[in-house]
């Protein structure tokens, strides 16, 4: 399992993220459409999967606000804000903050991503909710890069997420 800390409070996960050179678990979540995705929907692009415990939170917000400026110029990338948030929220969220660059999905229909990426927080005020995490994975749906962020209140890596897909 990861420890991390929320707030300064040690915290864990489920386990590790998926390993780099791995292939990526397979996922069913679902978009503001209320329809189920998979890796498959999303193929021949890299994918940055910019996991947060919520985007009613503001480093979750400022982390898709970010993702979202960064990849607007790079069409063969594009990043998965994944959240137990309702697609109704998230909907909300994009609108109110202009987003159009990032695709939200939510894991509202099963808990599968959680275990299979292994980033559900099993300790702490935020059990059940996901951690704050990257995995970037390529066209093939390999894992290039991963961040198991260490403290649930700090935003993510962006420049090596990018770095990972060739964007300087």
């Amino acid at each position: 399992m990861a420890n991390i800390t929320f707030q300064g409070t040690p915290i864990q996960t489920l386990g590790n993220l998926p390993a780099i050179g791995s292939k990526a678990p397979d996922f069913k979540l679902t978009n503001s459409d209320l329809n189920d995705l998979s890796l498959k929907d999303f193929e021949g692009k890299k994918k940055i999967l910019n996991i947060v415990p919520s985007l009613d939170t503001g480093v979750c917000a400022a982390s898709a606000q970010k993702f979202n400026a960064l990849i607007e110029k790079n069409p063969d990338t594009v990043v998965l804000t994944i959240s137990k948030d309702l697609p109704f929220a998230q909907s909300r969220f994009c609108s109110a903050k202009d987003i159009k660059n990032i695709v939200t999905l939510s894991s509202m229909r099963t808990n599968d991503f959680a275990k299979d990426y292994q980033v559900e927080m099993t300790t702490g005020p935020l059990a059940g909710l996901l951690s704050r995490a990257i995995v970037v994975l390529d066209k093939d749906n390999t894992v290039l890069y991963t961040e198991q962020v260490p403290e649930i209140g700090q935003e993510p890596n962006y420049k090596n997420a990018l770095k990972a897909v060739g964007i300087n």
